[in-house]
């Protein structure tokens, strides 16, 4: 069974594009956007003048030593490659408001990978769920908005297999890579692939959540069968505050940057000074 975005649907492909693109301004603004343009910020050497070289790069301290002119060479500082792993799970597509917990973290997905690209860091996506969702990082802003588009539709049945895609993708990655995970962290098994991860990688969750699964005392227990896993299990009627502030510390002893974003609360705001904060998009390799 197959929907498109709820708070989106009336939107068409221009407008939905338009509201990502905003979004990438508004996490890109307060930054240098044009740090690594021109020369680049890595001195590498000096040569002697040729024709057509900018004066402003002339080495003057060797140009004086010599007795011919010189320019400095810059080497621009490579950008640590961005994978957004977007969690696309039937548990991400139900709601008790407005905005579901996958139209936010799409929208997200999409603005960080714009941002990431006016820092000049290539960027790619991975599905974290039964699709098979995955494009190489690169600087194509065509390629983000084609797959931001496309993902538009999602299944209201989809297994969540985060904890698999991490634990396939690490693999892969030859050099050091940042990893930005959307999810409401659904799949027991993701923590553990992530600390995991985390040992090598630049990691950071951005957990989504929904009102309705913020913990409630006299719920009562409810026998239950998980759409995405197929377990039964028996549960509190909501997830209690204290099962999110127990992944938020373990994510935290791991060294793993995270954020917990409600859909029914405003989220661009938190989400930059988080992204900003911990200097996440735009950052070099190491």
């Amino acid at each position: 069974m197959e929907g498109t975005l709820d708070a989106l649907e009336l939107l068409d492909a221009r407008r939905f594009e338009i509201l990502v693109r905003r979004l990438a301004d508004s996490l890109s603004y307060g930054t240098d956007r044009s740090a690594f343009l021109g020369g680049g910020v890595e001195y590498a050497q000096s040569r002697p003048y040729e024709p057509g070289d900018p004066v402003r790069s002339i080495d003057w301290r060797i140009t004086a030593r010599t007795g011919r002119v010189h320019v400095k060479e810059h080497e621009a500082p490579k950008r640590m490659p961005v994978h957004l792993i977007l969690d696309t799970s039937a548990s991400m597509t139900v709601s008790s408001v407005a905005q579901t917990k996958y139209g936010v973290a799409l929208h997200l997905a999409g603005g960080i990978a714009l941002a990431c690209l006016e820092r000049v860091s290539p960027v790619g996506i991975v599905g974290a769920g039964e699709r098979a969702v995955r494009i190489e990082p690169s600087l194509s802003k065509s390629q983000v908005l084609e797959w931001v588009l496309a993902l538009r539709r999602f299944r209201y049945d989809e297994e969540t297999l985060l904890a698999k895609r991490l634990t396939e993708l690490a693999p892969r990655l030859s050099n050091r890579a940042l990893l930005i995970l959307l999810s409401d962290l659904h799949d027991p098994a993701a923590l553990s692939a992530l600390k995991q991860v985390s040992q090598r990688h630049e990691v950071a969750v951005i957990e989504l959540a929904d009102p309705a699964e913020d913990g409630m005392r006299g719920a009562g227990l409810l026998r239950a069968r998980e759409a995405e896993t197929g377990r039964s299990l028996l549960t509190l009627g909501r997830r209690s505050h204290a099962d999110f502030e127990a992944n938020a510390r373990e994510l935290r002893r791991a060294g793993i940057d995270h954020v917990r974003v409600r859909t029914d609360r405003p989220w661009v705001e938190p989400v930059r000074h988080f992204l900003r904060e911990r200097g996440l998009i735009g950052r070099s390799v190491r």
